[in-house]
């Protein structure tokens, strides 16, 4: 009977700590909820991309974490670009493994190498702006290590063209051929998008 109550008590124990917890979780869930001024910074923001439109819906919903922080929001459409990146990597490989004609398959083992050399120049994007994290704007520091992320965003953005270049020149499956171009083409927009955010953090740091 005693073990009986002590189980019972644990267990009314452990459900108030859940749920406790679960209404600790919404409170900081509300609190968590993007402002008029957060939306705005990023609508702002992505009105100087390619892609406006493109650009705020993919980073809207991370308003509240990026607030009025141009390096957060670099870093986070340079995430945004790599995983979209790895989708259409994923789908490239896939691809390649089953190309038959031989210069449509040289063509597209091409193309995951571009992309696979696109997605190491935005990792190394991103790693030089996490070191940058204590950088201060305008310092020479900063805009060394800011040349630095342009130049490989900038490479990331010519290795993506170059896939779908020869993709477009050396394909002859016009349905292989637009499937390609589409995905990469996503990429490169959201590339590009990244490309523009991250020139505007180093024109308005510098």
């Amino acid at each position: 009977m005693g073990r009986q109550l002590c189980t019972t008590t644990f267990l009314h124990l452990v459900a108030a700590l859940l749920f406790i917890s679960r209404t600790i979780s919404a409170v900081r869930f509300l609190h968590e909820q993007p402002t008029i001024d957060d939306l705005d910074f990023i609508r702002t923001s992505c009105n100087a991309t390619l892609y406006p439109d493109v650009c705020y819906t993919s980073l809207a919903g991370y308003a509240s974490t990026v607030q009025d922080n141009p390096a957060r929001l670099a870093k986070l459409a340079i995430g945004v670009s790599l995983s979209r990146a790895k989708y259409a990597a994923s789908y490239l490989s896939k691809l390649a493994r089953r190309s038959a004609p031989a210069a449509s398959s040289a063509a597209v083992h091409d193309c995951v190498s571009n992309v696979g050399d696109a997605m190491d120049q935005m990792r190394g994007s991103l790693r030089q702006l996490r070191e940058m994290n204590h950088r201060r704007p305008g310092a020479p520091t900063f805009r060394f290590q800011m040349s630095n992320v342009q130049t490989w965003m900038s490479a990331a953005l010519t290795d993506e063209e170059t896939c779908t270049d020869g993709i477009t020149e050396e394909m002859e499956d016009e349905e292989t051929k637009t499937a390609i171009c589409e995905r990469v083409g996503d990429v490169k927009r959201f590339t590009s998008n990244a490309l523009a955010l991250v020139n505007t953090y180093a024109n308005d740091g510098a």
